[in-house]
């Protein structure tokens, strides 16, 4: 393994590993490096199998201190990047085959983003694993035992996620007819959720409470910088956690004073970039964030270096509300609470779809039902009603 010392070392440092981490990992990487060259075992022959071995080997000798398997999988990362041994094999089930075919259709066939594809698949395995379970053949496949587990989902899950399995179910099943597994296609056997838009008041913080999540961050060190430039992203500009994620370094023009966002359904949207956020921001990407080739403005703060996850947005905001001393919420009631401002401060409906980049207007209607001032002044007296 001598040669690839030099370069697994640099890849751990540059991935923000510690000194005494990457100093550790070198140790175990020498030992069964001459454990490999005792039994004749090439770099190109290792795997988690291999390493296995090493492992028992290692504690028929007496060693107390044996390292895992999962401690060398920066060590198969490095490898396989280096193309030194090839991807692991794929699992020969027929289900995981097939969900692997289902995957690479959400991606060609529907052009879904990444975090769909995956929300859709989690459907799919759970769903075919019951039809297994009940030793049920997709040929045979029925509209009742579709409903049946349909049924199933919604007696634990919200009305919104209920709805979600709708569409996950149908995009399954259409896959399954379009690839000849099931004779018929059953998309019309999946019943539609009960459920009415717009009949909820949307839920803000004040504003008073929204300055105390900001103030929280006192920004003595690099975890509380990087959640004060999240939250003054999402608090004063109303942005989706998973814009958040998906922001780029180079997304950033600096000189023009705006931003890229790149949000649901592969949309670009342009906003202008105050001076108070550019600012957190600034103060993030000088002084805390690490020098990486990862090109995403959000790092995790542990090793490996890589981008944020959308649901980290509301982990930060959480985290706020703790140190404010305020009931959790996520980060979409601060999205809320902006546009509730907005309105309060008299921008109107269409100003706010704007900022908040609402494809419908009917989305932002919705908004209306909290300006309570003016619904008052307008509202007839209610039938019988004595004043």
């Amino acid at each position: 393994m001598g040669p690839f010392v030099s370069g697994f070392r640099t890849s751990l440092s540059e991935q923000g590993y510690s000194v005494l981490a990457v100093g550790n990992m070198l140790t175990d990487m020498g030992a069964l490096g001459r454990w490999m060259q005792e039994h004749d075992v090439q770099p190109g022959q290792l795997s988690s199998a291999v390493i296995a071995d090493f492992g028992s080997d290692c504690l028929a000798a007496g060693r107390r201190k044996v390292p895992s398997v999962k401690s060398f999988a920066p060590l198969l990362r490095f490898l396989r990047g280096e193309e030194v041994i090839g991807d692991p094999p794929a699992s020969e089930s027929a289900l995981e085959r097939l969900l692997v075919d289902y995957r690479g259709w959400l991606a060609a066939e529907r052009g879904l983003a990444e975090m769909t594809i995956i929300r859709y698949e989690n459907l799919a395995r759970w769903f075919l694993q019951q039809l297994t379970d009940d030793a049920i053949e997709l040929g045979a496949l029925s509209g009742a035992q579709v409903v049946t587990f349909l049924l199933r989902e919604s007696e634990r899950v919200s009305v919104g996620s209920a709805k979600g399995r709708v569409a996950e179910l149908r995009s399954l099943l259409k896959f399954l007819y379009v690839r000849g597994l099931t004779p018929h296609l059953l998309t019309t056997a999946v019943p539609p959720v009960a459920g009415w838009r717009d009949t909820s008041i949307p839920k803000a913080l004040p504003a008073g409470h929204v300055q105390r999540l900001l103030d929280s961050c006192d920004r003595c060190g690099p975890v509380q910088v990087r959640d004060y430039a999240i939250l003054m992203l999402v608090a004063r500009l109303g942005l989706r956690s998973i814009e958040v994620a998906r922001l780029k370094l180079g997304d950033i023009d600096w000189r023009g004073g705006r931003i890229i966002l790149r949000g649901k359904a592969s949309r670009e949207d342009g906003m202008p970039l105050p001076a108070d956020v550019g600012q957190a921001l600034a103060d993030y990407l000088a002084d805390v964030r690490p020098a990486t080739s990862v090109r995403s403005v959000f790092l995790s703060c542990k090793a490996p270096r890589r981008g944020i996850r959308p649901d980290l947005v509301s982990d930060v905001t959480r985290r706020a509300c703790d140190r404010a001393g305020l009931r959790r919420v996520g980060a979409h009631r601060l999205r809320h609470s902006l546009a509730t401002e907005m309105l309060r401060r008299g921008v109107k409906l269409v100003d706010i779809g704007q900022v908040l980049r609402h494809r419908d207007l009917a989305t932002t209607a919705l908004y209306a039902k909290v300006d309570l001032a003016t619904l008052r002044s307008i509202a007839l007296p209610w039938p019988g009603e004595r004043r």
